[in-house]
Formats: C-alpha cells, sequence, structure tokens
C-alpha cells in the first residue's frame, strides 16, 4: 500500500463511521468534490456540510471496495454500497470513484453514482 492508497483507505473509514474529522483530515484545503449528474462544490467547508446524506439518507453508508487501483497522484476505486432512506428502505449503488491526490492528501474527488434497483448490474 502506499500513502495515496493508505488515505483513501481512511477517507473510506471515515466515511463508514460517520467521521467528519477523520473524512476532512484526509481532504486538501480547497479539495473539489464532483458527482457526475449530481453535483459540483469546491472547499471543506462546503465539504463538510456534504458528507451527510440527510434529509435523504441515514448515515453511516456501507462501503465496500471491490478493487483499487493507483497510478501516479491517481487511485481509482470500485466501490459498492448501501444506504438507508429516511423514508424507508435502501438504495444499493456501484461508485467508479477517481481521488486526484496532492501530498498525500485528496485534492479532487470524481464519483459516478449508479443505483442498483434488480441485481449487481440493473
Amino acid at each position: 500500500m502506499s500513502r495515496n492508497t493508505d488515505t483513501v483507505n481512511a477517507y473510506l473509514d471515515g466515511f463508514r463511521k460517520n467521521d467528519h474529522a477523520q473524512i476532512l483530515s484526509c481532504l486538501t484545503d480547497d479539495i473539489e468534490w464532483t458527482v457526475f449528474g449530481g453535483f459540483h462544490l469546491t472547499g471543506k467547508d462546503a465539504y463538510d456540510k456534504a458528507i451527510d446524506g440527510a434529509p435523504h439518507f441515514i448515515d453511516p453508508p456501507e462501503l465496500e471496495v471491490v478493487r483499487m487501483v493507483e497510478q501516479d497522484d491517481v487511485v481509482m476505486a470500485e466501490i459498492n454500497g448501501v444506504a438507508r432512506r429516511a423514508e424507508g428502505g435502501e438504495m444499493r449503488m456501484s461508485m467508479a470513484e477517481v481521488f486526484v491526490m496532492r501530498d498525500g492528501k485528496i485534492a479532487e474527488r470524481r464519483a459516478w453514482v449508479i443505483e442498483l434497483k434488480e441485481n449487481h448490474f440493473r
């Protein structure tokens, strides 16, 4: 494991525990977060406000890393997840995540989130 993958694993662990301090410690101050088709934000303050799934989801989500690869200062992860909906039920999802690293911290997170309604691919 490299310093970059250690940071990404610590970041994901923070999400699993809904630990804002742990999550934010893995980010640069000028972090950019894009969920394609969803939103784009910049900065730790905006990130901190967006971490929780409220009002639509109940934290923390279940996240399982399927695989993680690294090239230079980019870590890519395939992740399966489950988020509990506030109104009941759950959302199962498959995610592709690109983490652009700077000095061992996440400077940019680019995410593609696909909700799974029937099985592992649909």
